[in-house]
């Protein structure tokens, strides 16, 4: 076990079987690897961007009382006991935002060819992320500010929101249809 690092000697003390202390060159120790970032929702980024411009502390950022959070938060940190620990370990040991789920807005488009058999081709709905204008488009792709691949809390929010979700398809699907 490592029991103290000395920057100004560049030596490491090391304990060896509980009681032998040995001092090593810092070079000849191995780096002990990182640990691994714990991976939070979102909800705790924006949680922690808020607690720090405000100066809380960890110990105000899980005191958890409705209306003292984003209920986003809130139920996050309710919805499972061990959530707290890993908000705790986040805020202590650095995280990683998880990604969030991305979707197409797939609409069916059923045309009548010229010898009366029923075609089914498909529209996606882009939004200009900008500006949320939305429009459809025979492409699934992103250019620019115009986005195809949406969050379900963007598609959500569009004007009759509740009826493109019904459309949505994850893009790791859609893709692995193709």
């Amino acid at each position: 076990m490592i029991n103290g690092v000395y920057p100004e000697t560049q030596e490491v003390e090391v304990i060896v079987n509980g009681c032998l202390n040995v001092l090593f060159p810092d070079k000849a120790i191995a780096k002990v690897e990182e640990q691994e970032r714990v991976v939070v929702p979102q909800c705790v980024d924006d949680w922690f961007i808020f607690c720090t411009s405000v100066g809380y502390d960890l110990a105000n950022a899980l005191y958890i009382v409705k209306g003292h959070m984003p209920v986003a938060i809130y139920e996050w940190l309710q919805n499972n006991n061990d959530n707290q620990e890993l908000l705790a370990r986040a805020w202590m040991d650095g995280y990683e935002v998880e990604k969030e789920p991305l979707y197409y807005v797939k609409l069916p488009f059923v045309s009548q060819s010229t010898d009366f058999e029923k075609e089914t081709t498909y529209t996606y709905i882009i939004v200009n992320i900008t500006t949320d204008e939305m429009q459809p488009s025979t492409s699934n792709r992103n250019h620019g500010s115009w986005k195809a691949e949406l969050t379900e809390e963007q598609i959500k929010d569009m004007p009759g929101g509740d009826v493109y979700w019904r459309f949505a398809v994850l893009v790791e699907e859609a893709e692995s249809e193709a």
